[in-house]
């Protein structure tokens, strides 16, 4: 787990995704990656089933055309992802990263991820869109995909310009997985330096009170400014605004909680902030 791979797809979010792994590459003294992939698209690909509309000959004829069609698009993806990485680098390079490199893929977003997450001390990449409903859940999301598919922390940078974040919110729950992801802050020089706001949602019961203020002190206890507050209602609900107000923030928060069969019929609390935060969101196991 030694280097900060950046996703990069050239859409409107890919210098901020550069620059925030830039960043954090810095912060964690590990090499930055640069990771473009070539998927392609069975919805784009040329039909080839023509029998009994046009003849024999025809038919080859325009079948040979469509196949060099095909591979001039294909190299013309490959040239297009080769200029992408070396613009990125050259942005990289100017952040300050000294240890970098590139990587051009072909296939599937997920299935290269997985190949380098041995490798992987952290992934990075963007988000384009937010529903629009709290409730309005798509599973097939690149991003969404990849956070349940790989076993290391994931970035998800959902604004098209980078700035440094000035302070951390973490959405805790009392959960194990929220106390995990405490002592991952805690012990990581990724956000060292930071203030640490510690976000519960839900009703002010006793032991969720104990269990935010054993979490404050743990972070306190790690050199970390840390504060705590606890807000009523759905986490989903009122972390956004929360995260929104102050300013330059990062939110921070565990992974998929439930079981793989409750995420599908009824999504997460994990999916639903990621899709409605308008701040960055790095994502823990």
């Amino acid at each position: 787990m030694n280097k900060v791979y950046a996703c990069i797809d050239g859409l409107d979010t890919s210098n901020a995704v550069i620059d925030w792994a830039a960043w954090s590459a810095q912060r964690l003294q590990v090499p930055l990656e640069l990771l473009h992939v070539l998927e392609r698209h069975p919805e784009r690909a040329v039909a080839s089933d023509y029998s009994g509309a046009i003849g024999l000959g025809a038919q080859e004829l325009l079948l040979q055309e469509l196949s060099a069609l095909d591979a001039q698009r294909s190299k013309l993806a490959q040239e297009a992802g080769r200029q992408l990485l070396a613009d990125a680098r050259a942005r990289a390079a100017a952040s300050g990263v000294v240890q970098l490199d590139g990587r051009l893929r072909h296939g599937e977003l997920v299935d290269a991820v997985l190949d380098v997450e041995p490798d992987a001390r952290l992934f990075v990449l963007g988000e384009h869109y937010h529903a629009s409903q709290p409730r309005k859940i798509h599973l097939d999301h690149h991003v969404e995909r990849v956070i349940r598919s790989v076993q290391r922390p994931v970035l998800v940078v959902t604004r098209a310009r980078f700035a440094p974040p000035e302070r951390v919110v973490m959405a805790f729950d009392g959960s194990p997985t929220a106390r995990k992801t405490v002592d991952t802050i805690a012990s990581s020089p990724l956000l060292q330096g930071l203030p640490v706001m510690l976000a519960m949602a839900g009703d002010a019961t006793p032991q969720a009170q104990m269990q935010l203020e054993e979490a404050r002190q743990a972070l306190t206890k790690a050199g970390f400014e840390a504060s705590a507050e606890h807000l009523r209602g759905e986490p989903e609900v009122v972390l956004p605004g929360l995260v929104k107000d102050q300013g330059h923030a990062l939110l921070v928060m565990g992974a998929y909680g439930h079981s793989r069969i409750r995420q599908f019929l009824v999504g997460s609390t994990t999916t639903t902030l990621l899709r409605l935060s308008e701040a960055p969101v790095l994502i823990l196991r």
